[in-house]
């Protein structure tokens, strides 16, 4: 039986996408996304904010670096991906990612009607 490996967020660009281009001019865009949420401890309310490392691929990449910025409100659906690597001193180190599959963005619909323009001509010109 094959297991399921889906993520749902909304939350809060932490800072604005950094676009880079791999081998074979292979778009790929990463960015922290804040996601918040209220608990009760010791009978008073306090928000809790977990970070997670968002990556996206290819055409959803160049279109995130086109619209998304610091601060705005998106929602996103992908999945998690544990890889590792060696850092400066030649220690192997763990990072979890959050491989975006599409997102939306949230909001007053004046906050995005031109960008979900833009993302209409760029869907038709990928067709």
């Amino acid at each position: 039986m094959s297991g399921i490996n889906k993520v749902f967020l909304i939350g809060h660009l932490g800072k604005a996408p950094e676009l880079r281009y791999l081998t074979g001019n292979v778009a790929v865009v990463s960015f922290p996304l804040a996601t918040s949420e209220t608990i009760q401890k010791d009978g008073k309310k306090i928000e809790q904010t977990e970070w997670h490392n968002i990556v996206m691929w290819r055409s959803l990449a160049d279109i995130a670096a086109k619209l998304l910025e610091k601060g705005k409100l998106i929602y996103i659906e992908g999945k998690l991906r544990t890889r590792s690597f060696e850092d400066k001193e030649g220690h192997k180190k763990y990072t979890t990612e959050i491989i975006a599959e599409s997102f939306k963005i949230l909001g007053r619909r004046s906050d995005f009607v031109e960008e979900a323009e833009l993302v209409y001509t760029i869907n038709n010109d990928l067709t």
